[in-house]
């Protein structure tokens, strides 16, 4: 049964990432049309109906019946509404490599926090695996190029982001009473409030408010992407997260965080006909081995 467990939560830890990487693509297009937050309005509200038609049909249970909210809330509060409007400032303050970078350091700072918060202590497997898999991610993110911004403000948005995404797998893996719906449920609602709000104050503020409505229905790329990433990337690939988490605790699951850039590299290949030069095949390498390192008994 434990060896189940385990196979099952690498195997959506693995599924998480893949959904995450080929994100890549649909973003590619959106955000030529359409400003992050219209990008994340619309991504959240329809991860937030789904989710709702998921529960109201009975797809899946939500039973917080004598159970506090309050975990819930904090997790929905860290993950996606912190994150990602952390996420989405910092990016837009600086340049592509740099975020990269930033963001190839999640896997490290959950290590950390997972020792600090849940007083779990890595394997030497799973410490070498994540610092393997750390350097094959900065390989392939640097191989495109370096440039600074020197931005002040968007390095500090990023980390807020990286500091938000690993406080979310520490408290995921304390939510021991919840289901992996029942926090999906609340991550779902949270950001398709929170960020639906931001569109629409964003887009007032421009007066470009009908522009916003109508852009699913005007812009078959931008439908596309929000349909992947408001089912896929929010609804399916967050669920997984939880999942994971929940099975195989945050150290082993944090192992599995450099796949979204494999998986996005070859994704950018096939489908954007990008090229693929030898230090991201090399970075590809470093990133695999990094994993089955973090992995293996």
């Amino acid at each position: 049964m434990n060896g189940n467990k385990i196979l099952t939560g690498c195997l959506c830890a693995f599924c998480c990432e893949a959904l995450f990487g080929m994100s890549y693509v649909f973003t590619k297009f959106a955000t030529q049309s359409a400003s992050p937050f219209a990008l994340l309005g619309w991504r959240f509200a329809i991860a937030a109906v789904v989710m709702g038609a998921c529960v109201t049909f009975g797809l899946v249970k939500v039973n917080l019946s004598g159970k506090s909210i309050r975990p819930l809330l904090l997790i929905m509060f860290i993950n996606p509404v912190i994150y990602f409007t952390a996420e989405t400032l910092g990016i837009s303050r600086i340049t592509a490599s740099e975020s990269g970078v930033i963001l190839a350091t999640i896997p490290v700072v959950s290590l950390v926090m997972s020792a600090v918060i849940l007083h779990k202590k890595p394997t030497r497997n799973q410490v070498a695996g994540i610092l393997i898999t750390l350097a094959g991610v900065l390989v392939t993110v640097l191989a495109a190029g370096t440039s600074a911004s020197l931005s002040v403000m968007g390095y500090l948005w990023m980390l807020a982001a990286v500091m938000c995404y690993a406080l979310y797998t520490v408290h995921v893996e304390k939510a021991h009473e919840y289901t992996e719906a029942e926090i999906t449920f609340f991550m779902m609602m949270g950001g398709g409030i929170t960020f639906v709000l931001l569109a629409v104050a964003e887009a007032l503020s421009a007066g470009t408010l009908q522009t916003l409505l109508a852009l699913p229905f005007t812009n078959q790329g931008f439908l596309i992407t929000v349909l992947y990433q408001g089912v896929c990337c929010s609804v399916l690939a967050f669920f997984l997260s939880n999942a994971a988490i929940a099975r195989i605790g945050v150290n082993r699951a944090a192992s599995f965080i450099g796949l979204s850039t494999v998986v996005s590299i070859f994704a950018g290949v096939l489908a954007l006909g990008e090229p693929f030069s030898m230090a991201q095949i090399i970075g590809t390498v470093i990133i695999l081995a990094g994993v089955y390192l973090a992995n293996r008994k």
